[in-house]
């Protein structure tokens, strides 16, 4: 949301936000924000306290009064104890995938990209750069030309090499600026994503595809030996 809100205020709308993570904010630098000292998952405090919420988001919208930025204030109210049992909460980054499920993988990798591109765009702006691009591609364009595979061998195998490099790095690279991601994020690609689904099944179609070039490329670790 920090870096939609540059958008929607080069449009001259104001905008003003809940930050839960204050390094991120800090470096994102929104307009406005106020950081709040809650747990992940709860950017309101605790739940079934609308009273509580309220002054959460009118703390927040006061900030509108502010004419320029970027503003980040503190939240110095701790919520009140919640009524449900504790938990820890996290947000990782996660798929609709019952939503998404019969859908051709090519959708599925396209709306997972989707999701992935705030983070993404946080990465490039914590890191200052990047290094999707060797294909020289959108990563809509990337996707297009690595799912074409599915239908088709007669490709140029270094420009699919570089697009399918491309998307695997937009993934690892926004998984990695994540709220969440104390996980393996290799293991998180290869076991959770739609992506490495696609990948599985160009390598099992392509293994043995008479482009010599593209069958090389399957065989060389186009899918890594453990998550084969």
């Amino acid at each position: 949301m920090s870096a939609l809100s540059y958008f929607l205020e080069d449009e001259g709308i104001a905008t003003t936000g809940i930050s839960l993570v204050r390094e991120h904010t800090e470096q994102m630098q929104p307009p406005r924000s106020l950081w709040v000292p809650f747990p992940l998952g709860r950017p309101l405090g605790v739940p079934n306290n609308a009273a509580f919420q309220h002054q959460v988001i009118a703390a927040a919208w006061q900030l509108l009064e502010i004419a320029k930025g970027p503003v980040l204030e503190d939240f110095k109210t701790d919520a009140p104890p919640s009524a449900e049992p504790e938990q820890n909460w996290v947000c990782p980054v996660s798929f609709a995938t019952n939503e998404l499920a019969g859908n051709p993988v090519r959708d599925r990798v396209a709306a997972e990209i989707k999701g992935l591109a705030p983070w993404h765009a946080l990465s490039v702006e914590q890191r200052g750069r990047t290094s999707v691009g060797a294909s020289k591609l959108d990563t809509t364009e990337a996707l297009v030309l690595v799912a074409s595979a599915l239908e088709t061998e007669d490709l140029d195998v270094q420009q699919f090499k570089y697009a399918s490099e491309d998307l695997k790095a937009y993934y690892l690279e926004a998984m990695a600026s994540s709220p969440g991601a104390d996980i393996d994020i290799n293991a998180w690609l290869w076991q959770k994503t739609a992506l490495a689904e696609m990948y599985r099944e160009i390598a099992a179609m392509r293994a043995n595809s008479s482009n010599a070039t593209l069958a090389t490329l399957i065989a060389s670790g186009f899918i890594p030996r453990e998550f084969a």
